[in-house]
């Protein structure tokens, strides 16, 4: 009977030492702390990268399809309504990115309920927030609109596409910080498969709403709707069923709790503010551009901008992947006092950076042709205006790249005002004026300078200011 339940138990010691065996196999085997730090960034970059990517392919998608199967002026309404697309994106990285620094440090002291407890209020307070948002976009929809720069001839199709868009929002914010959570928890792997698999989806339901169906900018809207339901679903199903360290956990409804939450998501937010200013610069970008173009070349000038405007998050989307790969790390070790890793890390993300910024701007300057035609007809006056234009818009690249990379090392090692500042500069402080100015003094080609030259203010005012080294 004894040597039985000796047996027994070590039977089912094996058993379990079996299933965490292949438990670990199933996930991405990750250290922040111990694995080299070369290896460890490209383990995640790749991966985020992906993601990233096809992300990016629900704007990009959008605009493909509807410019071909509605026409330039739905590809220019849908220009008008992307500002709500970034600023539901920025909700969603300011308490991403914020919870991911916090939760990362917590993780590295060992103090593991911390980081669940914060992981809870950034997903409850966002979807809180943008759920307010989307319910006052649709209360106050028209002069919503108008604030945007929409004109008249635009207004009904703006309308027709904003109203399916609305609840996708929210769906978009558990989509970003369950990126960064699940990311967080050592699979960037299954993080990735939160924008391909959505991205897929979203290409093959934007054909058949657009062609097929023939249900315009209001078929685009749904299509993207349900494309990030699929990514919010794929989010809470990684929480419910597969993760192992940061877990959801039930919040107590009291008054301690609740200041508890207030304060905890205020320093996340803080933490997490630079990386929504990021996605407030794109809209500032589009709202100011969009209100230039309007009056310089009226709604064709917009049709062109949008061009840019909707290949801009392509390669925002890559340099971001960049600086959320070196968060997790740079956060990781700046929590545990390991300066060496710290650096190092900082140093490939620079590099990389660089990278992907010369080439983004070699590709868009060399594939301006066939990139516009995807979206507008040729021979038609938008078309020639996006050919002329879109060339010198790519120099932006190279220098908006090591701008999002240092200021997320800033944000990383919780130098929070250096990173907001440094956002300020490129998102509202330079690039308001530099838009009103640029087109009085080289027109039309003003109009189309005017980002890069304001990333190369912000960098030009980094490099001086800053004291990190990468060498």
């Amino acid at each position: 009977m004894i040597r039985q339940k000796i047996k027994d138990k070590v039977k089912d010691k094996i058993q379990r030492k079996m299933k965490d065996r292949i438990k670990d196999k199933e996930r991405d085997s990750i250290d922040f702390g111990r694995s080299k730090v070369e290896p460890l960034f490209h383990s995640i970059f790749y991966p985020t990268l992906l993601s990233m990517v096809f992300a990016s392919l629900f704007t990009v998608a959008d605009g493909i399809f509807v410019g071909q199967g509605v026409g330039s002026d739905a590809l220019a309404a849908i220009n008008i309504v992307a500002p709500l697309f970034l600023m539901t994106t920025g909700i969603a990285l300011m308490f991403g990115a914020g919870v991911s620094v916090v939760a990362s440090i917590h993780l590295s002291r060992g103090n593991t309920k911390a980081a669940q407890i914060n992981i809870t209020q950034a997903f409850d307070v966002a979807i809180l927030l943008m759920t307010l948002v989307a319910v006052g976009v649709y209360i106050f929809r028209i002069p919503f609109l108008r604030l945007l720069g929409c004109s008249d001839a635009l207004l009904p199709l703006c309308q027709e596409y904003l109203l399916p868009i609305l609840p996708g929002c929210i769906f978009i914010i558990i989509q970003i910080i369950g990126t960064f959570v699940i990311r967080l928890d050592g699979s960037p792997k299954y993080a990735a498969s939160l924008g391909v698999i959505p991205g897929f989806l979203n290409i093959i339901l934007d054909w058949l709403f657009v062609f097929p169906l023939q249900m315009g900018v209001a078929g685009s809207a749904i299509a993207s709707t349900i494309s990030c339901a699929t990514a919010a679903a794929m989010v809470i199903w990684y929480l419910v069923f597969r993760t192992q360290t940061v877990r959801i956990r039930h919040l107590k409804l009291t008054l301690t709790s609740l200041y508890l939450t207030a304060r905890n998501t205020g320093y996340m937010a803080r933490s997490g503010f630079s990386s929504m200013l990021g996605e407030l610069a794109m809209s500032m970008i589009l709202i100011t551009g969009n209100y230039v173009f309007i009056r310089e070349l009226g709604e064709d000038g917009v049709a062109a901008f949008s061009v840019a405007c909707y290949l801009y998050p392509v390669v925002f989307m890559v340099n971001n992947a960049v600086a959320q790969s070196a968060q997790p790390i740079i956060s990781f070790n700046h929590g545990a006092g390991n300066r060496y890793r710290v650096k190092r890390a900082l140093m490939i993300s620079v590099r990389t950076a660089l990278i992907c910024g010369v080439m983004a701007t070699i590709f868009l300057t060399l594939c301006a042709k066939p990139l516009v035609g995807l979206f507008l007809q040729p021979d038609t006056r938008p078309y020639e205006i996006a050919i002329a234009g879109l060339p010198l818009f790519a120099y932006s690249a190279i220098f908006f790249a090591l701008n999002v990379c240092i200021i997320g090392y800033y944000q990383a090692t919780e130098q929070n005002l250096r990173a907001t500042v440094f956002m300020l500069l490129r998102g509202l402080l330079f690039l308001v004026p530099v838009f009103i100015l640029m087109p009085m003094l080289i027109a039309p080609q003003g109009m189309w300078l005017a980002v890069p030259v304001t990333e190369c203010m912000t960098l030009g005012v980094i490099l001086l200011t800053s004291k990190i080294s990468i060498s």
